[in-house]
């Protein structure tokens, strides 16, 4: 088992609340810190048709956190939570004032967390070898 530094650790779970704060605030946190303009979305890269790419990269960085700061014996708890968080984030945007439900961002988020899966498991493949 490989020792963990509690650095590692923090920065997660640090990143998965300041994640959260910005889905579920009705209003862009993020456009207002560039742009002074709450209903203005910063785009980092153009969406592609079937996913948003912010959303991709929120969870791509999101997950790779996680996959550094977990152990290996709860790596699939991990996932599990990101997956589950993806959807759930997604979804409260039913509720929250001037948000609304995307498939793009909820197949977005899908693929951050998807990519890092997939990345983590050829890792232990070859690793494995």
């Amino acid at each position: 088992m490989k020792k963990i530094p509690l650095l590692t650790k923090i920065i997660f779970h640090t990143s998965n609340m300041g994640l959260i704060v910005i889905y579920l605030y009705p209003g862009s946190i993020i456009g207002w810190l560039i742009y002074r303009d709450f209903q203005k979305q910063p785009q980092i890269t153009s969406d592609f048709s079937v996913f948003s790419s912010n959303h991709a990269y929120a969870f791509i960085i999101l997950s790779l956190l996680g996959v550094i700061s977990s152990n290996d014996k709860k790596i699939s708890i991990l996932f599990i939570y990101l997956f589950f968080i993806s959807i759930i984030l997604e979804l409260s945007h039913i509720l929250i004032p001037k948000r609304s439900f995307e498939y793009p961002d909820l197949f977005g988020n899908f693929l951050g967390v998807f990519l890092i899966f997939i990345l983590f498991n050829l890792y232990k493949f070859f690793k494995n070898r």
